[in-house]
């Protein structure tokens, strides 16, 4: 079903559907989807008047000359109302387009409860357009304020009633109609509407915009307000939208740049809820100004805990749409607090060992027919893997099959050294697997993929120098971010994202480029899969993303959460490189100096967190460059040593 709320679909004054934000294509393309391209609609009005036959008869003809009037043919056009009340079901199955019509909120609803359209609707796949009260009559809870002489001052007035179910979303319709208007002495929006939105959201919209609902989203376009405890603040703007959405963000404060996601989020109208171990004082402002609500919990690592948390919080602001991290360590937890609270926007708790397990990638780099190196489970035993090695050749590679970066990862480079490493390992080796070495360069696909499996922003990084090195040789860390991606690079890295079946993610995929032609994996210059990440690269690498596409991936990735879409664009391309030079270290060239040499082209300079410096460096430079020959020359001014 597609659901649209509106107060009115046409613009003040006008007989036709505006075309305004969208409006009358979006509908045009809900009914192709159902009746078919070119092929007219079944249409069936819902009355909210019933048992007035002449209101109910200017309705049907106004709001079929409206249809008419927009460029959009019928097959029919029907009014269901008190003389055809007992043929709803059928007229329900009939029709392709279902409109509820407006009137008076409460009139409506009984009718609607007598002829079982809750029900009725269950299962239904057509087009829903609620008009007035006819939105109103789609929350499960609707809100129906006065709006008759005395309703305001009833002591029996119920201004909650039960309604279709469609959506939790509650509308004051008529903005620019209604702000003004008094009833029994009491103005409507500050003496009724705003003491009524304590611990309530409504929405209010003027005439011609509205509210879809497609696919479990729900994004509201065009000016409106959303009123709650007693205020009012815009929330959209003309030829803008808002998405209806919660999402727990997972440890929102770490890594440190991981407050643009949230941000993104909340620019977009979604409610960030976040949970974390850290006290609220002391996450950044601009984290704490994005955030809805935060859940302090004492360890992130209790899942009874963090449970509970998440319970909470789906109580208190209803269905929970997306749990997520973007953060590599709690991959697990979030696929498994998805799959307890039936969130389906990511991956499940079945799915997880395939992105964590190097071994269980490789089944499904397989399916994608991507090349890999061969690999052994050391599990199987010492002389299994030393025929394995007959095979390879030497030098292996031994790392923890669920593992981040080059922590455990050990080079070996003779059967020697491999017995030494299983005496060694003796009471873990079950944990590891061991490959072959390949020698290449490391390169690595960034991209994020929508909920159908389409990138909506791709990324080409290099590395030089393999992480297991720097880790290993206390090296300074040198990498850099391409202008643009390699066709041969993206190809493969589409293909890795469909072979793991992976929608609507921030993905890192790590391949290595051949240096010479190897039988099996492919001729010199061929990528063979490495390893898949299903989060964002660490560090800064998505600062240097913004840098070198002039754009905002924290933004992209929001838009991606919030409407399936891409709808930030890209400025001039440059080459990003990064340095992380090591406190350890003495350097030829002084921070001042590289400061004084390279302020133009410096992008940021900042200290590491400690718990990432192993991998990245103490002290960051990132740079950007319009020529590729000028990457080397900062690699080597930087880390020259002294």
């Amino acid at each position: 079903m597609t659901l649209f709320l509106t107060g009115s679909p046409t613009r003040y004054g006008e007989d036709h559907f505006t075309a305004d934000n969208g409006f009358l294509s979006a509908v045009e393309e809900a009914l192709s989807e159902v009746a078919g391209r070119g092929v007219p609609p079944r249409v069936l009005l819902v009355s909210a008047a019933p048992d007035d036959a002449a209101f109910t008869a200017s309705v049907l003809e106004g709001m079929s000359q409206c249809i008419h009037r927009s460029g959009i043919r019928t097959e029919e056009i029907v009014m269901l109302d008190r003389h055809n009340a007992p043929e709803a079901p059928k007229l329900v199955r009939r029709a392709h387009w279902i409109i509820l019509c407006g009137g008076h909120v409460p009139t409506q609803n009984r009718f609607l409860h007598e002829i079982g359209l809750r029900e009725l609707l269950k299962g239904f796949d057509g087009v829903v357009m609620g008009c007035s009260a006819g939105s109103m009559n789609c929350a499960d809870r609707v809100y129906s304020h006065p709006e008759l002489p005395g309703e305001a001052v009833d002591p029996n007035y119920t201004r909650w009633l039960p309604g279709l179910g469609l959506t939790d979303i509650q509308l004051v319709p008529h903005y620019y109609q209604v702000k003004d208007v008094v009833l029994d002495g009491k103005r409507l929006f500050e003496d009724v509407v705003f003491p009524d939105s304590w611990q309530h959201r409504f929405y209010t919209l003027p005439d011609g915009g509205y509210i879809r609902v497609k696919d479990g989203r729900s994004t509201l376009y065009g000016d409106a307000w959303e009123i709650s405890d007693g205020r009012m603040r815009q929330v959209s703007h003309e030829q803008s939208s808002y998405s209806f959405m919660n999402l727990i963000f997972i440890s929102p404060h770490f890594p440190e740049s991981y407050w643009h996601f949230v941000s993104g989020a909340r620019a977009n109208g979604i409610n960030v809820l976040g949970i974390a171990d850290a006290p609220y004082e002391s996450l950044p402002q601009e984290l704490r100004s994005s955030l809805t609500e935060y859940y302090r919990v004492r360890s992130l690592e209790d899942y009874d805990e963090v449970f509970r948390a998440v319970a909470f919080l789906s109580y208190k602001y209803g269905k929970i749409d997306w749990i997520e991290s973007n953060n590599e360590y709690w991959l697990e937890q979030d696929a498994r607090l998805r799959t307890d609270f039936h969130v389906t926007t990511g991956i499940q708790t079945d799915r997880i060992a395939a992105i964590k397990n190097k071994s269980e990638m490789k089944k499904y780099y397989a399916l994608g027919g991507i090349p890999t190196a061969r690999q052994i489970k050391a599990a199987e035993g010492l002389s299994r893997v030393r025929a394995f090695a007959r095979k390879t050749g030497y030098p292996l590679i031994a790392k923890p099959d669920n593992g981040v970066g080059a922590g455990g990862t050990t080079k070996i480079h003779s059967a020697e050294e491999l017995d030494s490493w299983f005496s060694a390992h003796a009471a873990d080796a079950a944990r590891y697997v061991i490959e072959e070495f390949i020698t290449g360069l490391l390169v690595s696909y960034d991209a994020i993929f929508n909920d159908r499996g389409e990138p909506v922003f791709e990324n080409n990084t290099v590395f030089p120098t393999p992480i297991m090195d720097i880790v290993h040789q206390n090296l300074d860390t040198c990498y850099w971010t391409n202008k643009t991606v390699p066709a041969s690079l993206s190809e493969i890295g589409r293909r890795t994202v469909k072979a793991f079946g992976i929608t609507s993610r921030f993905v890192h995929l790590e391949f290595f480029q051949l240096d010479r032609d190897r039988e099996g994996l492919g001729k010199k210059g061929d990528y063979v899969g490495l390893e898949v990440n299903m989060r964002p690269p660490g560090g800064f690498t998505p600062d240097m993303m913004n840098y070198a596409h002039s754009t905002d991936v924290f933004q992209i990735w929001a838009d991606m959460v919030a409407f399936g879409e891409r709808r930030k664009g890209f400025g001039e391309q440059f080459y990003c490189a990064y340095v992380g030079r090591r406190d350890s270290h003495r350097y030829a060239h002084s921070h001042d100096e590289v400061i004084s040499r390279y302020g133009a082209d410096l992008c940021m300079t900042t200290r590491m967190s400690p718990a990432l410096a192993d991998d990245l460096g103490d002290q960051v430079y990132i740079a950007r460059f319009r020529e590729k020959k000028e990457i080397n020359r900062f690699f080597a001014f930087l880390t020259q040593a002294l």
